[in-house]
């Protein structure tokens, strides 16, 4: 189950929400559709491939890495999903929340200098992390908040100014 949510009395939407469920066969496509959904209603489609990316990895790193806490655990329950996507004059915020109050692993440095990375073999590459890296890479900021009751939000920031939309933002 899911549902898109857009500000009544807000002019054109510049706020979508979703609630995903972790155990759904399609989240990830979801929310995706959803993000390049609301990236093309505001003219941003230069961004959809970044964006949906990012929004790819987050999601799927609550799939495969989120236990709610105890306080938000109910047996049996799905594990709730909610992605955000927010435009202002200059940024663009998106949000992946989750359960889990454990923070998430974020990359620090580089790895591999950027110029050598093409040369090595997927094998010398990291075996986790490389989610956030994506993210780390695509979105100009990067960075995660505990939630008061539990759980936390991984957001990221696209810089708008810095982008190519055609004379439009």
């Amino acid at each position: 189950m899911s549902r898109v949510m857009t500000p009544q009395g807000a002019g054109p939407a510049q706020f979508r929400a979703l609630t995903l469920f972790a155990e759904s066969v399609n989240t990830v496509q979801t929310a995706r559709n959803m993000v390049c959904s609301a990236l093309e209603d505001w003219g941003l489609g230069v961004l959809v491939d970044d964006v949906r990316l990012c929004v790819s990895e987050l999601v799927g790193n609550v799939i495969q890495h989120a236990t709610p806490d105890r306080r938000l655990a109910l047996p049996g329950a799905s594990r709730r999903i909610d992605v955000t996507v927010r435009k202002w004059p200059k940024w663009l915020f998106l949000g992946v929340a989750d359960e889990d109050s454990s923070p998430p692993t974020f990359p620090i440095g580089e790895v591999f200098s950027p110029d050598l990375v093409g040369d090595l073999s997927e094998a010398l590459l990291p075996d986790s992390g490389r989610g956030l890296l994506i993210v780390q890479r695509l979105a100009d900021g990067l960075w995660w908040s505990p939630e008061e009751v539990g759980g936390k939000t991984v957001f990221c920031r696209f810089d708008l100014a810095r982008r190519d939309f055609g004379g439009r933002t």
